[in-house]
């Protein structure tokens, strides 16, 4: 008899949870600490020096807020702007500053604010890595909620440069510019975003081991869900990982493919596969190399790549096949350049240009000169597999390639800043929004340019310069994939491919919608929106 009881209590006791469950939904709730563990140090948490490291990034784009912030599809919208127009001839910038934001100290924020970071941005004497993009920019004040940006010439991509963390006048304009970079308020920000600082610990070293940030609650886009959000702080990948795995921290700011079988709780980890604007590709020298000169040699190297090969044993399967700098998610992505591998087409082009088998060697032979060249790249172990990978395939059709693998500061100092390589294995940072011309045009083939095949290519250069003043959308992706087309004609570099931002965490951290970032730190996108504990409501 107590048995058939229990059962009907039991029974009554599900059917209530599940009656409660249907006539109920979950919904996000205030509290709980989110710790996320990083690799490296903080030292600057200031957006105007912020862009050398990953920890400083992220801390600072949790703290701090600009203008305008990039949204889920790596597009810039306004943040603490309210409204903004720009004039007809495209040089005038008026931007609106929303009346209900204020730093984190209660203060409102002004024109003021704004006025003095763009100005401090621009003054060599604070060494700020972003000043070169404002040259040439004039900032005035209209009133205490309203700027004007005004530009010597029209540039489709400025609404992107106001995506800096702004300032607060009243706690940086005493600090002399030798101090700038010295002052308390770099490890002691004062900003406007959705966490503010509260303290951090050091070891006995004076290394950060954590840091602590809790919620704004009078942020302008609504206060965070989280109550406190930590950053742990490691020394390497390994470090990290066995961190997570030991549940010290939530979240990795990364991780790389060949490192994700390293994690033990996998069932409690969402890896969050983030699109990011990073390609690599193997960028060809013709100045350097005569066999790379031959516009029949650099088309047969790009029909004979095998990128599925690459990324299935190099990403582990994580990262997108590339055959220009453009992604599938950008507008202006042209599909009809799309490469696939065909050796046999390779082969036959290699026949026809004069380049024929030695079989005793495997290696083609053109006028007694072998079709061999060198490759150099980092020592970073993505980009050597990477190389290996292709030195296998492109041997197939009768190509020797040797593979140099060298330190990051010695292939920058000793052959990327002189342009001393035959071939370069290397990634490119751009955005969803691209502005192509440091990177392709040929006024940057020479350091600091970023023109690492050195093309020098005239209708290449016309669309460069005119997509970054034409404000007609359809144009700009014409001219784009019209400059697509001119690189795969030319093939100055073989593209491969871009691989996928890594972002391990515990699945009990919800409300992360974000899927292409700008940048790592952009991952953060939204982050007032994510949330740990949950209640339930009557739907």
């Amino acid at each position: 008899m107590s048995a058939l009881i229990l059962v009907i209590i039991a029974s009554a006791v599900i059917w209530c949870g599940t009656f409660y469950l249907n006539l109920t939904k979950p919904i996000a709730k205030n509290g709980g600490e989110y710790i996320e563990g990083v690799v490296g140090q903080p030292f600057y948490i200031n957006p105007l020096l912020s862009q050398t490291s990953d920890a400083d990034s992220d801390l600072t784009q949790l703290v701090y807020s600009g203008l305008f912030r990039f949204d889920g599809n790596g597009g810039a919208v306004p943040d603490l702007a309210e409204s903004y127009t720009v004039s007809d001839d495209r040089r005038e910038y008026i931007v609106n500053i929303r009346k209900n934001a204020h730093w984190q100290d209660g203060k409102e924020i002004t024109a003021d604010d704004i006025f003095f970071t763009f100005n401090i941005l621009q003054d060599p004497a604070y060494k700020s890595p972003l000043r070169q993009s404002w040259q040439g920019v004039e900032v005035k004040v209209v009133d205490s909620h309203t700027v004007v940006f005004i530009l010597k010439n029209p540039y489709v991509g400025f609404l992107e440069n106001l995506t800096v963390g702004i300032l607060p006048k009243h706690i940086w304009e005493n600090i002399a510019p030798e101090k700038f970079a010295l002052a308390d308020y770099n490890l002691h920000p004062i900003g406007s975003g959705p966490f503010m600082f509260s303290d951090f610990q050091k070891d006995s070293q004076g290394s950060i081991l954590t840091y602590h940030l809790k919620a704004f609650k009078d942020y302008y886009d609504g206060g965070p869900y989280i109550s406190s959000f930590t950053f742990n702080f490691y020394s390497d990948d390994d470090a990290l990982i066995a961190a997570y795995n030991k549940k010290e921290v939530m979240g990795m700011n990364s991780v790389a493919p060949e490192k994700i079988s390293s994690i033990k709780n996998v069932k409690s980890t969402n890896i969050h596969e983030l699109t990011i604007p990073r390609y690599f590709s193997v960028f060809f020298n013709q100045t350097k190399s005569v066999v790379l000169a031959d516009d029949s040699v650099r088309a047969a190297l790009n029909l004979s790549v095998d990128r599925s090969e690459i990324i299935e044993k190099v990403l582990r399967g994580r990262g997108t096949p590339l055959s220009s700098p453009f992604f599938p998610q950008m507008k202006s992505y042209d599909n009809q350049v799309k490469v696939d591998k065909n050796i046999d087409q390779a082969n036959k082009l290699l026949d026809d240009a004069g380049w024929k088998m030695d079989t005793g060697s495997g290696i083609r032979k053109k006028n007694g000169a072998s079709l061999e060249f060198e490759l150099v790249t980092t020592d970073w172990p993505e980009l050597s597999q990477t190389a290996d990978l292709l030195a296998g395939q492109w041997q197939k059709i009768g190509v020797k390639l040797n593979v140099k693998i060298l330190a990051v500061s010695d292939l920058q100092q000793n052959y990327i800043r002189t342009r001393e390589y035959d071939s370069l294995l290397f990634g490119q940072a751009i955005t969803f929004n691209p502005d192509l011309y440091s990177f392709w045009h040929s006024s940057q083939k020479r350091d600091p340019g970023l023109n690492l095949s050195l093309l020098d290519n005239s209708q290449v250069d016309g669309i460069l310069e005119s997509v970054r003043q034409e404000s007609d959308e359809n144009k700009r992706i014409d001219s784009y994939r019209t400059f697509q087309e001119l690189l795969a004609k030319e093939v100055p570099a073989v593209f491969l491919y871009g691989p996928y931002y890594l972002y391990p965490v515990n699945t009990s951290v919800q409300g992360i919608t974000i899927q292409n970032i700008n940048t790592p730190s952009s991952r953060f996108i939204g982050v007032n929106k994510w949330y740990i504990k949950i209640k339930r409501v009557l739907k």
